[in-house]
C-alpha cells in the first residue's frame, strides 16, 4: 500500500512539473515570435527608405555607370562596342574602296539607318554616354588607326543623318550634333561675268584651220575686242578651268556629237579651237568618211564634219540639223522637190550612229519661221503623212512639238547606251534692234555689259527647252540668259567685205560667247 501511495505522488508530482515546462515553453515562443515580427518591420522600413538615405548609400561600394544605362543607351553601347565578334555580325557588313584604295568596312545595324564603322576603339565607349542631371549626351569622338574620326548620335535623339566618311571628299562632319549636307548640282546659268586677262583661249587669227573667216571678227574691220576678256562666274560654285590636256583626257576614247543649226556649228568650230589652242596642226585626222559626212556631188559643202585626235583616239563631230527632225524628198527624182520634214522622227544620222557618241548637244530655233521653211521646201509630215493638226500647224506649236518629241526619243534611248550624256542646248538669244535680219536691224553696241553682268533668276530663260527635258535624263545646256547679257559680241555690221546695210546679230565672234558654252558642257561631262 505504501508503495502505491509512493507512486501515485510520484506521479502527481511529475505531471505537475510537466505542467509547468509547458507554460514555459509556449511563452518563450511568443516572446520569440514579437522579436522576430519587430525586426521584420524594421527591415522593411530600413529597405524603403534605403535609396533616400544618404547615409546609408554611402556605405555601399561604388557600380559603373554604364551597368545603369537604360535600355537605348545598352542598345547603343552594345552597336558601338560589341560584346564579341559573334553579335558584330548580327549587323549588315559593307566593304568598299576609298579614294586611297584602301579597303573600309562599316556596319549597319537596326533601324535607325545608322552606320558607324566597325572596328571602333572601345575606350570611345566607356566615356560617351556621361550624364549631367537627367540630360544625357553623347559626343563620341576619337580617332583610329587610320587617322579617321567616328561619331556617335546624341542618345534618345533620332539620327537624321548618317556619319559616313566621304568617298569623294574624304571628309565626314566635324560635330555630332550638325547634319550632313550634300551639295547639290550647280546652276552653271545664274552667275555673271567678269574681266579675266588671261582670255581670249585662243587666237582668232591664228585658228584659221577650224574657224570660220565670215565669224573671226579679227579678220574683219572691227577694232574693238574687249568682248574678248570676258569670262563667265557661275554664282554658287567654281566652274573647272577648261585646258585642252584635261578635255582630251576626259574624253579618252570618246565620241562628242553637235547635232543642230549654224550656232551648233559655231560651238563645234569654238571647241575646235579651244582643243588645239588655236594653232594648225596635223596630228588631227578628217574621219568625216566613217559618219558618211563626205561634200556630195554638186554641194557646196558636207552636211558635217568629224576629226579625231589621235593622242587620245577622242573625236568631235558636228552635223548640220536646223529643225532636228528627219527630212526625206518627197520626189527623189525631182532636183527641185519638196522635203517631207517629220516633225515625229529624229534626224536617220542620229538614228545611225547615236550608239558611236558619248556626248550628244542638240539644238534648234532660229529656222522656224515661214520664210526658212519656205525657202528650204520643208512641208511637215507627222506619222508619215502630212500634217493635218491645226495646233502644230502654226510654226510655235510645230516647233513646240518638235522638241519635246526629239527629247523624248533620246530619254527612250539611254537605257540602251549607259555611257551615253545626252544634252539639249538652250536657244542662243538674237539682238536685232530697231528691225530683223532683213529688215535693217541692227546690233552696234560696242560696250561690253551696258545692259548689266548678272543672272539671278533660277529659272531658265528658255522655257520651252528647259520644259522639254524636264522629268527625263537629258540634261539641260543652258545658255539663254548668260548670253543675252552680252549684245557687244556679235559679228554685227563687221564682215570680210563689209557689206553696208546688213548687219548680223545672230551669230557671235569668235573667239567670244560659244566658247563659255563648252565651257559649261566640260564642267557637266
Amino acid at each position: 500500500m505504501f508503495k502505491c501511495f509512493h507512486v501515485e505522488v510520484n506521479l502527481n508530482l511529475f505531471h505537475l512539473e510537466l505542467s509547468r515546462m509547458k507554460r514555459g515553453i509556449y511563452g518563450l515562443k511568443v516572446q520569440q515570435v514579437s522579436f522576430i515580427l519587430l525586426g521584420l518591420v524594421c527591415a522593411m522600413m530600413l529597405a524603403l527608405t534605403w535609396k533616400k538615405t544618404t547615409f546609408l548609400t554611402s556605405f555601399v561600394p561604388t557600380r559603373s555607370r554604364v551597368l545603369e544605362l537604360n535600355r537605348d543607351e545598352a542598345d547603343m553601347m552594345e552597336i558601338l562596342v560589341g560584346k564579341n565578334s559573334s553579335e558584330q555580325k548580327e549587323g549588315n557588313r559593307y566593304e568598299s574602296v576609298g579614294s586611297n584604295g584602301t579597303k573600309e568596312t562599316t556596319v549597319e545595324r537596326g533601324n535607325s539607318e545608322n552606320i558607324i564603322s566597325a572596328n571602333i576603339d572601345q575606350t570611345v565607349a566607356k566615356n560617351l554616354f556621361q550624364r549631367t542631371g537627367a540630360e544625357a549626351h553623347s559626343v563620341g569622338k576619337n580617332k583610329s588607326k587610320e587617322g579617321e574620326s567616328y561619331l556617335a548620335a546624341p542618345v534618345n535623339s533620332a539620327i537624321e543623318e548618317p556619319f559616313v566618311k566621304s568617298a569623294q571628299t574624304g571628309t565626314i562632319p566635324a560635330a555630332a550634333d550638325k547634319k550632313v549636307h550634300t551639295k547639290k548640282g550647280c546652276n552653271y546659268a545664274k552667275g555673271k561675268w567678269i574681266f579675266d586677262d588671261s582670255r581670249p583661249l585662243y587666237s582668232g587669227y591664228d585658228c584659221h584651220q577650224w574657224l570660220s573667216p565670215m565669224w573671226s571678227c579679227r579678220l574683219t574691220q572691227r577694232k574693238d575686242f574687249d568682248y574678248e576678256k570676258l569670262r563667265w562666274q557661275p554664282k554658287d560654285c567654281d566652274m573647272v578651268e577648261f585646258t585642252a590636256s584635261k578635255f582630251l583626257k576626259r574624253m579618252q576614247d570618246k565620241t562628242l556629237a553637235f547635232v543642230g543649226d549654224s550656232l551648233g556649228r559655231q560651238q563645234f568650230q569654238s571647241l575646235m579651237c579651244m582643243v588645239t589652242g588655236g594653232k594648225e596642226t596635223s596630228d588631227v585626222a578628217d574621219v568625216g568618211h566613217e559618219y558618211g559626212l563626205v561634200k556630195a556631188l554638186g554641194s557646196a559643202r558636207p552636211d558635217g564634219w568629224a576629226y579625231r585626235f589621235p593622242s587620245t583616239n577622242t573625236t568631235i563631230l558636228y552635223y548640220w540639223s536646223a529643225s532636228l527632225c528627219d527630212l526625206e524628198p518627197i520626189n527623189i527624182s525631182n532636183p527641185t522637190t519638196y522635203f517631207a520634214m517629220h516633225l515625229d522622227r529624229p534626224p536617220a544620222f542620229l538614228r545611225q550612229y547615236l550608239h558611236r557618241f558619248d556626248v550628244l548637244v542638240l539644238n534648234t530655233g532660229h529656222h522656224w519661221n515661214r520664210g526658212k521653211l519656205k525657202a528650204n521646201r520643208w512641208i511637215m509630215y507627222v506619222g508619215g503623212v502630212p500634217n493635218t493638226d491645226r495646233k502644230i500647224a502654226n510654226i510655235v506649236g510645230a516647233k513646240d512639238f518638235t522638241v519635246h518629241s526629239i527629247v523624248k526619243w533620246v530619254n527612250t534611248q539611254l537605257p540602251k547606251f549607259p555611257g551615253l550624256k545626252a544634252f539639249f542646248r538652250s536657244i542662243s538669244p538674237r539682238h536685232f534692234f530697231n528691225g530683223d535680219w532683213n529688215t535693217g536691224g541692227t546690233c552696234d553696241n560696242t560696250t561690253p555689259l551696258s545692259g548689266g553682268k548678272e543672272v539671278l533668276q533660277d529659272e531658265s530663260g528658255d522655257p520651252l527647252s528647259s520644259g522639254a527635258v524636264n522629268g527625263t535624263s537629258v540634261r539641260l545646256l543652258d545658255i539663254t540668259a548668260l548670253s543675252e547679257l552680252r549684245d557687244e559680241g556679235h559679228i554685227s555690221r563687221y564682215s570680210i567685205k563689209a557689206t553696208p546695210g546688213v548687219q548680223d546679230c545672230l551669230h557671235w565672234c569668235l573667239p567670244g560667247v560659244p566658247d563659255t558654252w563648252n565651257e559649261i558642257l566640260f564642267a557637266q561631262i
